[in-house]
């Protein structure tokens, strides 16, 4: 196979694994996420890399719950963390977060919930209620 025709299947292949687009997802930046606490929001974090099986597995769960009810987009701030540009950044080492495919809610000060490589719906679901639960209250 010669080099043109590698990197265009390469190329493509990468694509079929993206994680889709939420429009309520807000990629990180820094001081993203302190400031939206200090305005007494609830963030949802999902460190995600684009390559990672696991995260388009949790992201495709996430679009769903989403879907099903309006009430998380509404009341909840959801941030991607891409993995490959903030795996030693201040925000991954504070939180201690150990892989990609880690989600975590947070409120205030404090770390409401976690889940590391989980993709099922039941498990993805119980922590978007504690955040839900948490931003309502």
């Amino acid at each position: 196979m010669d080099r043109r025709k590698f990197l265009a299947l390469s190329a493509a292949a990468s694509a079929a694994y993206a994680l889709p687009a939420t429009a309520s997802m807000v990629d990180y930046y820094p001081g993203l996420v302190d400031s939206e606490l200090a305005a007494g929001k609830t963030v949802f974090l999902d460190f995600a890399a684009s390559w990672c099986g696991t995260c388009a597995a949790q992201a495709r769960v996430l679009g769903r719950l989403k879907s099903e009810n309006p009430a998380y987009e509404e009341n909840i701030v959801f941030v991607r963390v891409d993995w490959d540009q903030y795996r030693s950044a201040d925000i991954t080492r504070r939180l201690s977060i150990p892989r990609r495919s880690t989600l975590v809610v947070l409120k205030g000060d404090q770390e409401l919930g976690r889940l590391v490589a989980g993709t099922g719906r039941a498990q993805i679901k119980e922590l978007m209620d504690v955040a839900l639960g948490a931003a309502t209250a």
